[in-house]
């Protein structure tokens, strides 16, 4: 029977997802629900594997992973593309590596969750509530605000819509920004330092990657309103976190609503978990119901599909 690690279950529910008794006569399959403590210990692990279904990019799978697995044939993945995966060495070993549909719906959702509970000092007043006090901080509305995209792709877009349903002024900026795409969306475009001075919140929805990596340092920080906002929902590489741990601590800025941070899961002792003006969620963007069904479903199929020897979705 082939051998199939499915990485990074965290929450334990991939078998809710699909019935993996079914192919038990096929496949043997072992859950990992807790992350490798480093590589060496993942390499350990995952020896004897045949088949890696990992969910987005939770587990870096790394060339030096990847040249110390000789048994792996295949790397299933969460969506349709994963900055984690070492393509080349992949390609270099023949391994297949094929990725799944994904709905971006989600990740836009939790932006506005992050923006509203900073806007509404949500992090505070939750914590007051529940020891027992009424009404102690004094939020803000959004109308008239000025909102400022880095990235106006697939999230972005859906991003700036709601941004105008609010009432807001939308502005956009990032190094291929579609100008066609800003005059439909009636977002002006912006120049990166524009975008930063003029910003009450400024929201990121472009790709991870060495072209964005550490796009915001202090110097950055430094040019934003200190009434403003930095929300994440993209990638933690994007920003320099020992900068923005400075600028919070500071009050350079007024807030920061995260999703993503460099290294995942966050450290227990991790400077942001003590910040009063760091709204903090665990890279739950794409963690929905929905999202997990489209995910596990079509692993398997996927996998099956490798197995037949006529691979689907393929990344390359």
């Amino acid at each position: 029977m082939l051998k199939v690690a499915i990485l990074d279950d965290y929450q334990n529910v991939s078998q809710e997802f699909v019935d993996l008794k079914n192919l038990s006569g096929k496949y043997e399959f072992k859950i990992f629900s807790q992350p490798f403590i480093d590589e060496a210990d993942a390499i350990e692990q995952l020896g004897d594997f045949e088949a890696l279904l990992i969910m987005r990019e939770r587990t870096a799978i790394s060339k030096n992973l990847i040249d110390n697995l000789n048994n792996l044939k295949y790397i299933i993945t969460s969506g349709s593309r994963n900055k984690a995966i070492d393509l080349k060495a992949a390609k270099k070993r023949r391994i297949i590596v094929c990725g799944t549909e994904i709905n971006l719906t989600p990740t836009s959702e939790l932006t506005w969750a992050l923006i509203l509970g900073l806007a509404r000092n949500f992090k505070e007043e939750i914590d007051n509530m529940y020891q027992g006090y009424w009404q102690t901080t004094i939020g803000f509305e959004l109308k008239g605000k000025i909102l400022g995209l880095i990235g106006l792709g697939r999230v972005g877009t859906q991003v700036a819509k709601i941004g105008k349903a609010f009432g807001m002024e939308v502005i956009a900026w990032s190094e291929n920004l579609n100008l066609d795409k800003c005059k439909e969306l009636e977002v002006l475009p912006s120049s990166k330092e524009d975008l930063f001075h003029n910003s009450d919140f400024v929201s990121i929805h472009v790709q991870g990657g060495e072209r964005y990596k550490e796009l915001i340092k202090l110097k950055e920080l430094d040019m934003m309103k200190k009434t403003a906002f930095l929300i994440n929902t993209s990638r933690g590489s994007i920003i320099n976190e020992d900068d923005l741990i400075i600028a919070l601590s500071t009050n350079v800025i007024a807030g920061a609503g995260l999703d993503v941070y460099q290294k995942e899961p966050l450290p227990e002792n991790n400077k942001l978990r003590f910040l009063s003006n760091a709204l903090l969620l665990p890279h739950i963007g794409y963690v929905t119901a929905e999202n997990y069904s489209i995910f596990y479903t079509q692993m398997i199929e996927a996998l099956e599909a490798c197995v037949a020897g006529k691979p689907i979705r393929v990344l390359e």
